[in-house]
């Protein structure tokens, strides 16, 4: 692993691919440190956008998260998943079984993403956080703004500004709702804020803030 991690440091598509497929080739996701069996905060935003089951939603970074089982079971038919790493993916389409093919899958990193179409709902807990350079994240928020059309939601969880400075050996961004705002632009203005209080499978505590933000007509 230590190699993976010294590798990645030249921050090209390919070292940060490598490093997620290592992480999820050698633990299940249950013992990641971001593992959540119900993913409550996230369930909640995305009804509080009062768009109901028939929006199109995707999750960035999904992987092998709980949360598409929870969309399916509420009754969304629109829910794309998008993750680097093929190893999450296939762990996730091993536990949902036949509702697999319910859910449209895309494996690739964020930043070489091009949305074929906009998206009512935006959902990204914990990939933002690891996008440490300038570059990086101008190119996620436009690829978010192609993605979303004006009045749509982004649900986005990052590390508070006391949460962990590092995770799975990489270094993050910790940010408070407003400093999540400015760094995502002026084309999103944020509608709701909850502070959680993640306890990881190994007993840590890692505290998210979760922000929604709702698309403006403003370019």
């Amino acid at each position: 692993m230590a190699g993976i991690i010294d590798h990645l440091q030249d921050n090209t598509p390919s070292s940060r691919k490598a490093h997620w497929e290592h992480i999820y080739s050698v633990k299940r996701p249950a013992e990641t440190s971001w593992y959540q069996l119900h993913p409550e905060y996230s369930l909640a935003m995305i009804e509080h956008t009062g768009l109901g089951t028939g929006a199109s939603l995707i999750d960035v970074g999904g992987g092998a998260s709980t949360l598409a089982d929870h969309l399916l079971a509420a009754g969304y038919r629109h829910v794309t998943v998008l993750d680097i790493a093929h190893t999450a993916i296939e762990q996730a389409k091993a536990r949902l079984g036949k509702q697999a093919s319910m859910i449209t899958w895309l494996e690739t990193d964020i930043n070489d993403y091009t949305p074929a179409q906009p998206f009512d709902i935006w959902h990204d807990r914990a990939v933002f956080h690891f996008l440490t350079s300038e570059t990086q994240r101008a190119r996620y928020v436009a690829t978010l703004n192609k993605a979303l059309k004006p009045g749509s939601h982004a649900i986005i969880a990052t590390f508070a500004e006391h949460g962990p400075s590092k995770c799975s050996g990489l270094d993050v961004v910790r940010y408070s709702p407003e400093s999540l705002n400015r760094a995502l632009g002026h084309t999103l203005r944020l509608v709701e804020t909850r502070t959680e209080e993640h306890h990881t499978p190994n007993g840590g505590i890692q505290q998210f803030n979760y922000c929604r933000f709702i698309r403006t007509e403003n370019q």
